[in-house]
C-alpha cells in the first residue's frame, strides 16, 4: 500500500498532475509488485515562495519544473527493486506529460506493514 505524495509548483497544465500520478501508479505496478487498484496520491501545489530547491545539486540542472516524488512503502524491497522504480518513474514521467529528467525528484519512505491502517481503525496488516 504505497501512499504517493506529489509536490510541484502551481500553475502547471491541468492535466499534468493526473499524468504524473499515472506514471508513478504504473511504475510502481511494473517494479514494485502493487496490486491493482492499490491507488494513493496526494497532490500539492505551491507558490514559488513555498517551493524550495538548489537548481544544480548533485550537477543537475532543475527548472521550474521540478517534481518531487515521495512514496511511502512498505520496507519489504531491495536496492533492485528501487533502482528499477527510480529507473521507470523517469521513463513514464519523460513520455507522458514530457518532463526533464533532471526535474524528477524522488524519495522512498519505508515503514513497517503494522504502521498501516486502511480504514476502520484497523491494522489490517497485523
Amino acid at each position: 500500500m504505497p501512499l504517493i505524495r506529489i509536490s510541484m509548483r502551481r500553475g502547471r497544465p491541468a492535466s499534468e498532475p493526473a499524468a504524473i500520478v499515472d506514471g508513478v501508479y504504473r511504475a510502481m505496478r511494473e517494479t514494485f509488485e502493487v496490486p491493482e487498484d492499490d491507488l494513493f496520491a496526494v497532490i500539492h501545489q505551491h507558490d514559488p515562495d513555498e517551493f524550495i530547491f538548489n537548481a544544480r545539486y548533485f550537477g543537475f540542472e532543475r527548472s521550474a519544473g521540478l517534481v518531487i516524488i515521495q512514496i511511502t512503502c512498505n520496507n519489504s524491497r531491495g536496492v533492485t527493486q528501487k533502482k528499477a522504480l527510480f529507473a521507470k518513474i523517469a521513463e513514464n514521467l519523460r513520455r507522458e506529460p514530457g518532463l526533464k529528467p533532471d526535474d524528477i525528484f524522488i524519495n522512498l519512505i519505508e515503514t513497517a506493514r503494522e504502521n498501516w491502517s486502511f480504514g476502520g481503525g484497523i491494522a489490517q496488516y497485523v
